[in-house]
């Protein structure tokens, strides 16, 4: 059955919100949603309105209610077995969690998504699901955002081969703001020829979809695309339309701002007002997010060069170039600490395996829950074997939950927890007692080595990147002995 069979009869107040964010209209599909939140009857046009308010909000770039929007989305959908929601809901947090500047919650999230959305097609192949394909459009808008464009464009043939037998319009997932992204990434690396073969493949375009109703936010991305191809002295030969119309379509939240901001800063290098292009460069705060967080330098660099300036240019150049490559770094450090995590997890798992069955396990963590804790020490008591119990409580847990979600609470617990498996010694014990409390055991150790390993925990607790994961939170932790 597809998704949007199952909230008859409330359709029409979920197409409507739709309509409002096809149209551009993304402050009016955010009343619209919260309104279908409030009054539909439905439970899966309720948690279908949960997903649209949080899609709005992304658009909008509202950032202090994205937390709350998709904790209440998750709790929305928890209980539905369909894969559809939980894929859709997992693309929009990675969006949410980009513009935090949390890029490891982030591609958590893209995995979550992707195999969520990828498992919602049965045994006879894709269902002709219109929701399902705007999930995969939202993927695909969230892989070109955090920079895997190639993704991007594999997730977006997918909505448009799911979409299209569903009777979604074909300029409506035309998405040109991924091969924007995708070609200015380029340029920011240095392949300004390799830009330039995407930029005009994509203006190229545009007389297929523009007499269409065409999304406001694509014609700004197609507007821009052919202001950019101006900047670079290298306009299209036979250009389809002027940009600035295109620029000034009618699209609401703060990407559209920007990139109609920066689009007009491109037409004036491109008309040799170089100085008014610094002077309205200096004058601007855009989003890093929007277009990547070179393009501000690169255009800096074109307009002193417009200018005559090629010192300056030179040394905007340089500037554009290593904050591309900062961003390249990040995700490499990401992806690199996500291995590490998962092999702490593993380990955990296979050390807890060897004590006792999985009904000892804490399924959060991978590590042992109270009830083996209990039998271990019971069992070193009927042994008359001494030890030291340590009491690890997680500082700043309830901060996290309260700004992030418990999403991001449980990534905290996870990642202690696999800090705690990595400094302790073979032979020492560790487990999850619940909430944020986990217990460590050291057999027949003195104080002062509990005192030591007590400081090796705090130190590697606090050399986590704990600003990638949660920023703006504290997260430490506070260990206290007993002896046994």
């Amino acid at each position: 059955m597809r998704w949007r069979d199952r909230f008859e009869p409330d359709a029409d107040a979920i197409d409507a919100v739709r309509e409002f964010m096809i149209s551009g209209r993304a402050a009016a599909a955010l009343r619209a949603a919260e309104r279908a939140v409030r009054t539909v009857s439905n439970p899966y046009a309720q948690a279908q309105a949960h997903i649209l308010r949080v899609c709005a909000l992304v658009n909008l770039g509202r950032t202090t209610q994205y937390t709350a929007a998709v904790d209440d989305t998750f709790a929305a959908i928890r209980e539905f077995p369909d894969r559809y929601p939980h894929g859709h809901t997992h693309a929009l947090a990675a969006l949410a969690a980009r513009q935090l500047g949390a890029p490891e919650r982030g591609l958590t999230h893209l995995v979550h998504a992707a195999r969520a959305l990828g498992a919602a097609g049965g045994a006879s192949g894709w269902p002709a699901d219109p929701d399902l394909a705007w999930g995969w459009h939202d993927l695909a808008a969230a892989y070109s955002y955090l920079g895997f464009h190639p993704y991007a464009l594999e997730a977006i043939g997918r909505a448009r081969a799911i979409g299209g037998p569903a009777g979604v319009p074909a300029e409506h997932f035309a998405q040109p703001g991924i091969r924007l992204r995708m070609a200015l990434s380029l340029d920011h690396h240095g392949d300004t020829d390799g830009c330039l073969r995407v930029l005009r493949d994509l203006t190229a375009e545009l007389d297929r979809y523009l007499l269409s109703r065409m999304r406001p936010s694509d014609r700004v991305a197609y507007g821009y695309a052919l202001a950019r191809q101006a900047a670079l002295d290298a306009p299209a030969p036979h250009p389809p339309h002027p940009p600035r119309p295109l620029l000034s379509a009618g699209a609401e939240g703060q990407r559209a701002r920007d990139i109609k901001v920066l689009g007009e800063v491109c037409l004036m290098i491109a008309s040799g007002k170089a100085t008014d292009a610094l002077t309205r460069l200096d004058a601007v705060t855009v989003s890093p997010d929007t277009l990547g967080p070179a393009e501000q330098a690169r255009l800096r660099s074109l307009a002193f060069s417009a200018g005559g300036d090629h010192a300056a240019a030179h040394q905007a150049d340089r500037h554009a170039f290593r904050l591309a490559a900062q961003r390249t770094d990040r995700l490499r450090d990401v992806f690199l600490e996500g291995i590490a995590a998962r092999l702490d997890q593993e380990d955990v798992r296979r050390a807890v395996a060897r004590h006792d069955s999985d009904s000892l396990t804490d399924p959060l963590t991978g590590l042992a829950n109270r009830r083996h804790l209990e039998r271990y020490l019971a069992a070193m008591a009927e042994r008359g074997e001494p030890a030291m119990v340590g009491t690890v409580d997680v500082d700043g847990l309830a901060a996290v939950n309260e700004v992030h979600g418990r999403l991001s609470g449980d990534l905290v617990l996870q990642r202690v927890a696999g800090v705690l498996a990595r400094v302790l010694r073979r032979g020492d014990f560790v487990a999850r007692r619940g909430g944020d409390d986990f217990a460590v055991v050291l057999a027949a150790s003195p104080g002062d080595h509990a005192a030591q390993v007590a400081q090796r925990i705090s130190d590697a607790v606090s050399a986590e990147d704990w600003a990638a994961l949660v920023p703006g939170s504290r997260i430490g932790v506070t260990i206290t002995w007993a002896q046994r």
